[in-house]
């Protein structure tokens, strides 16, 4: 497993992604009891009903929505023939997917909805965006510090010999990022300078540790320059992981 270099882009007001992140459109839990008004699902039927209500008709049911006779259950939404899905509509079951619109519940509801899901089981209006456009869009964002390619950047393997090297020319932060990466912890914008002057100090002693450590760990130390000096100046925290 490699480390990333990433930032806490919400802290500012200039990442274009900002609103979009913030804007929680839907939140996933185990059990959606008591919100089934306001839940995903889907139709589905079983084979073996939708067999006893075609009788006769099967294969040729089958044929016509190009349907795998093998299958346990189909989607009422995947049956093409309009009067096929009419008759079976009845006997239809829906399956939540656990997803629940936060737009039709009171604001109350929807916090107490998103904190029972957690961070990791929420849909942003962002995560709505096709990829190709989120591309364009952190193209164009100031805090997209990686060659306008996002601000998620790769720092190395987890063998890296960089953090070695940097504890050799007491350059704390770098020599400890291992460690946190496995903690999460957040670097504040003024331990980004710190990590700006570390930067300046590798760069001048890399050379030292041969040409193949100067050839390798040099674009690491110049991503690391340029997300430490946007972090101190936009007063946004970063981190490893």
């Amino acid at each position: 497993m490699g480390i990333s270099i990433a930032i806490c882009e919400l802290d500012s007001d200039e990442s274009l992604c900002k609103e979009g992140k913030l804007s929680i459109l839907k939140a996933r839990l185990d059990d959606v009891s008591g919100y089934e008004a306001c839940a995903d699902y889907d139709e589905v039927v079983s084979a073996a009903d939708a067999k006893k209500a075609m009788g006769g008709d099967w294969d040729a049911f089958l044929k016509r929505n190009r349907l795998d006779a093998e299958k346990e259950s189909f989607l009422l939404g995947k049956i093409k023939n309009e009067e096929d899905a009419a008759k079976l509509r009845g006997v239809a079951s829906k399956e939540y997917s656990g997803w629940i619109d936060l737009s039709c519940l009171s604001p109350e509801q929807a916090k107490a909805v998103k904190n029972k899901a957690g961070e990791d089981n929420l849909m942003s209006q962002w995560n709505t965006i096709p990829l190709d456009e989120t591309n364009a869009i952190c193209g164009k964002c100031v805090m997209s510090w990686d060659k306008g390619r996002g601000c998620l950047g790769n720092f190395g393997p987890e063998n890296s010999q960089l953090p070695e090297i940097a504890a050799k020319h007491n350059c704390a932060i770098v020599a400890s990022v291992p460690e946190l990466a496995k903690s999460g912890k957040k670097l504040t914008p003024e331990e980004a300078k710190q990590l700006s002057t570390e930067c300046k100090v590798l760069r001048e002693k890399l050379p030292e540790e041969g040409k193949s450590p100067a050839r390798r760990y040099g674009g690491v130390v110049d991503r690391l320059e340029i997300v430490a000096d946007l972090c101190a100046s936009k007063g946004v925290r970063l981190y490893f992981l």
